[in-house]
C-alpha cells in the first residue's frame, strides 16, 4: 500500500484532528532530543509567548507502529498523553497533526537533565536523591496502571530530572490499554535491554512487563549497569534473558538489604514470581526510604 493511502487511512480514523502549521507558529530555537520515531525542539509558542517542548513524530515510523495494532482502535500518543495528569508526568497541552501530516505534540519544557545522565556519572546529587528518584518514577508508573494503561518502555531515557529534583516521564509512544486485545501475544515492541522476557518471547503480557522494566531502571541507578550483559540487538538479548541477573548485592556492597530484595524480586524471569503490582514495590521502597531517614537522625 502506497504512503499516501496509509497516512489517509490512518488521520480518517482519527476524529477532529487539529491541523498546525508548526513552522509559522512556533520558533524552533534548538533541538533538545531525538528517540526512534521523534524530534524534539525547545520551541517559543507564538500563540502564548512560552517557551515549550516540540515533539514532532516521523510519520512513516509512526504508520508502522499503528499497522501493528490494526483494528484494534489504539490510541495516539497525542491522544494519550493529554489525559495524564501527575506531578511525575510531564504535562502536554496539544496534539494534532502538521500541515505535513507528521503527528506532533505540545509539552511542558523542562529544565533539567535525562535520568540515563544521572545514571551514568553517579554525582553525589545521584547517590543521595536515587532512591526518591526511583519512589517518583514508581509513582508516575503507578498512576498510570491505576488508569489502565501499559506503558511498555520504562527507561532511563525516557524520564527526566529537574532542577529541584522533581522526577517526569516524558515518552508515551508505545503505550496502549491494559485490555486483553492488547495484551495478546506477538506484538514485540520497546527498548530491547529493558523488555521483559514474555515481551522478547512475543507470549502474552500485561503491565508486570512494566515491572520488569522499572526493576531493570531500578538496578542501573545503583548499579551503573543492567543486570546482563549489554545486548546490541534483540538476538543477543535473547541469549542472556533466560539467565538470572547478577545479584545486585554483588556489585553494590552497601545497598539496602530491603531495596536490593525489592529490586531482584521486579527482575523475575517468569511473571509468576515478580511483583504483582508497582504499589506493592513501592511500599517496600517508601519503608526503606524512611527507615533510612530515621536510622541517619
Amino acid at each position: 500500500m502506497k504512503l499516501l493511502e496509509q497516512l489517509k487511512q490512518f488521520f480518517q480514523k482519527k476524529p477532529k484532528v487539529n491541523r498546525v502549521d508548526v513552522t509559522r507558529r512556533f520558533d524552533l530555537i534548538g533541538r533538545v532530543g531525538q528517540g526512534s520515531m521523534s524530534k524534539v525542539w525547545r520551541a517559543r509558542d507564538s500563540m502564548t509567548g512560552k517557551i515549550v517542548a516540540l515533539k514532532v513524530l516521523d510519520k512513516e515510523k509512526t504508520i508502522r507502529l499503528e499497522a501493528r495494532f490494526t483494528g484494534r482502535n489504539k490510541p495516539s500518543e497525542g491522544e494519550i498523553a493529554m489525559q495524564l495528569k501527575h506531578p511525575n508526568v510531564v504535562r502536554t497541552l496539544e496534539h494534532g497533526v502538521t500541515f505535513e501530516n507528521e503527528p506532533f505534540l505540545v509539552m511542558e519544557f523542562i529544565e533539567g537533565v535525562s535520568l540515563s545522565y544521572l545514571v551514568d556519572v553517579q554525582n553525589d546529587r545521584m547517590k543521595r536523591w536515587r532512591l526518591n528518584f526511583i519512589i517518583q518514577l514508581g509513582e508516575a508508573l503507578e498512576y498510570l496502571h491505576q488508569k489502565n494503561w501499559i506503558h511498555r518502555d520504562i527507561c532511563p531515557r525516557n524520564v527526566m530530572i529537574t532542577e529541584e529534583n522533581q522526577l517526569l516521564l516524558i515518552d508515551f509512544g508505545l503505550v496502549v490499554p491494559n485490555t486483553s486485545i492488547f495484551q495478546a501475544p506477538g506484538n514485540r515492541t520497546g527498548t530491547a535491554n529493558y523488555m521483559a522476557p514474555e515481551l522478547i518471547k512475543r507470549q502474552k503480557t500485561d503491565q508486570r512487563i512494566d515491572v520488569f522494566s522499572y526493576a531493570v531502571t531500578c538496578y542501573e541507578m545503583y548499579a551503573r549497569r543492567l543486570p546482563w550483559e549489554y545486548g546490541e540487538s534483540l538476538e543477543t538479548v535473547m541469549q542472556h534473558i533466560n539467565n538470572p541477573p547478577v545479584d545486585i548485592r554483588e556489585l553494590v556492597k552497601n545497598i539496602d538489604d530491603q531495596v536490593a530484595e525489592t529490586i531482584m524480586k521486579g527482575l523475575e524471569l517468569s511473571p509468576s514470581s515478580r511483583w504483582s503490582k508497582i504499589s506493592d514495590m513501592l511500599k517496600e521502597f517508601r519503608e526503606a526510604e524512611e527507615r533510612l531517614k530515621k536510622a541517619k537522625k
